[in-house]
């Protein structure tokens, strides 16, 4: 290592900033998460900085100095001037202190890293750097990692470090702090439950020891394909589970962010087979939540829109077993990102209908028409093998067949695939395009424009026409 990692104690010490523009700025606000006072050298400052001065988080020196450096945390120097730059630096090195000037490697004694803030937990990336860009990717994979709520919990072990060495014993500590950070006062915290991560601490204070393990649910998102669409929650879980249960539609490169060790089980149907009908699916995630097991059901999409969420639920719930729903992308909000629309526009279309062509064995098909409506969106999972249905059902109620129709299969994937049609030649473009599911088909059918001819005139504009034609006599 070119560089030695080291965080540096700022309670009761001072940061220089030299410079009073954008760059003294993004360093003021890196400070700012410290504790450390801030000075601003330069006889200017823009507004942000100016601001801070007002409000007593910063003090403002007007003249450069040596004395100015004495005794300094640290110096940033950020006047984007050659000359400024090298000046500043000598007389800070003068005051003997550690020098970051911005944009001259040369010149600094040390390197600002990329930082995931969590406080009191805080992950610094450096490349010494050769790849300030890749500092940022890492950077970006350690955000996903580690739930915002983390810090929060780390403060709250700290806080009850002490009562910890009192009531547990020595040898049992390490798996009390296992337990805290890998078990539900985690889970807990994540979900945004403080108050319910703090008690299940203190609970086991109380007693002198962990509660037996116990097994927990999640019913996870997965999204419509790309693995960087998945939440942070449904990632962090993914990385927990001891078992992820997966659906067909399932991309692997989602399960590839899982785990290495989980068990990973299919439990996908297959078009024309049930080899796992729901009532088994139900069994076989309860069975190994009752072991103790962390338990994943990764569903394609959003679990909650078409992804028969509420049998599973139940089933835990009965079981009295812990469960959690985890959101994800559903497959229309991804389909018309993919167009580089919305779903809805205002003063054309200002309902959204999500629709399934694929139901229940025996059950009537959905009424299409009473869906579709002027000022709809209209989006249809599944319904590429009832494309012909759909558009006789529509033609019957006497639905526009000129409506454009979009249909987008493999969503966000690389087999990512766009077709655009007429209703009326909806089914015939599907099948010579070799359009298959999963695909989502939107149809929208904006506002009529009003008739200017019979558009009826406001009354107010009726008595100011009135006025006028008065005064003209």
């Amino acid at each position: 290592m070119k560089t030695f990692p080291m965080f540096l104690q700022m309670a009761g010490r001072h940061v220089v900033i030299v410079g009073g523009g954008e760059q003294a700025a993004q360093k003021a606000r890196l400070i700012l998460k410290t504790e450390a006072r801030i000075v601003l050298v330069a006889p200017e400052l823009d507004a942000e900085l100016s601001a801070l001065v007002a409000q007593g988080r910063a003090t403002q020196v007007s003249d450069l100095s040596v004395g100015v450096f004495r005794e300094a945390a640290l110096v940033f120097v950020a006047t984007g001037c050659v000359g400024l730059d090298y000046a500043a630096h000598a007389l800070a090195k003068e005051a003997g202190a550690l020098v970051n000037v911005v944009d001259r490697p040369a010149l600094c004694d040390a390197t600002t890293p990329s930082i995931v803030d969590r406080d009191p937990v805080v992950v610094a990336i450096s490349t010494e750097g050769t790849a300030p860009v890749l500092a940022r990717q890492i950077k970006s994979k350690m955000e996903m990692l580690l739930e915002p709520a983390l810090g929060d919990l780390a403060a709250l072990a700290g806080r009850l470090r002490p009562e910890v060495a009192q009531r547990i014993p020595q040898r049992a500590r390490r798996f009390f702090w296992d337990w805290v950070f890998n078990g539900p006062p985690r889970q807990a915290m994540a979900r945004g439950a403080e108050r319910d991560a703090a008690t299940l601490v203190k609970d086991a204070l109380a007693v002198g020891c962990t509660p037996a393990v116990q097994g927990a649910i999640a019913l996870v998102g997965a999204g419509p394909g790309a693995a960087d669409l998945l939440t942070l929650r449904a990632l962090r879980l993914l990385q927990e589970a001891d078992v992820i249960y997966y659906d067909r539609l399932v991309d692997p490169g989602v399960l590839e962010l899982a785990r290495r060790d989980a068990e990973r089980v299919f439990v996908g149907k297959e078009v024309g087979a049930c080899a796992w009908p729901q009532d088994r699916i139900n069994a076989v995630i309860v069975a190994a939540a009752r072991q103790g097991k962390k338990v994943v059901r990764l569903k394609s999409g959003d679990p909650g829109i078409f992804g028969r969420l509420t049998e599973e639920l139940r089933a835990a719930q009965d079981a009295d077993i812990p469960i959690q729903i985890v959101p994800g992308v559903t497959a229309a909000s991804c389909a018309a990102a993919s167009l580089g629309r919305g779903l809805t526009e205002r003063g054309m279309t200002d309902r959204l209908m999500l629709a399934t062509a694929a139901c229940k064995p025996g059950d009537p098909e959905p009424d299409w028409a009473q869906m579709l409506q002027p000022g709809t969106s209209l989006a249809i999972y599944m319904g590429v093998r009832q494309a012909h249905s759909i558009t006789q059902s529509l033609r019957a109620a006497r639905v526009p067949m000129s409506l454009e129709v979009e249909i987008v299969s493999q969503a966000s994937t690389p087999r990512e695939k766009i077709t655009r049609c007429q209703l009326e030649s909806l089914a015939e473009t599907i099948h010579d395009e070799k359009v298959e599911n999963p695909a989502v088909i939107l149809v929208k059918w904006p506002k009529e424009a009003p008739d200017r001819k019979h558009q009826e005139i406001p009354p107010d504009r009726i008595m100011r026409m009135e006025q006028a034609l008065c005064f003209a006599k």
